[in-house]
């Protein structure tokens, strides 16, 4: 039997910031990993960025972009649609 064979089945959860960064409960720790962790990484990443290009401003876009933003120390902005508005200003350029 493989290890995950004997974990607990574990619901879905919404990723959304907990009460603490120390989970009380299952559904608190997993949301605590996925949030300050998925931050952390994005700090992590950006640092190692910074290192090699110098100072950088850093953009926060996509579906989660609303939920991570404020808990990295590394993002300053937040724009959820950067995609569209990139896809709107090339259709702009090559029809107008």
């Amino acid at each position: 039997m493989r290890w995950s064979g004997r974990a607990a089945a574990l619901l879905p959860v919404e990723i959304r910031e907990p009460r603490s960064v120390l989970g009380r409960t299952t559904v608190e720790s997993i949301q605590s990993g996925a949030t300050y962790g998925f931050a952390a990484q994005v700090d992590g990443l950006c640092d190692r960025i910074t290192d090699l290009l110098g100072p950088c401003t850093v953009v926060s876009t996509g579906g989660l972009a609303d939920h991570i933003s404020p808990l990295s120390r590394r993002i300053e902005h937040t724009e959820p649609w950067l995609t569209l508005h990139g896809l709107r200003l090339v259709h702009e350029m090559n029809t107008g």
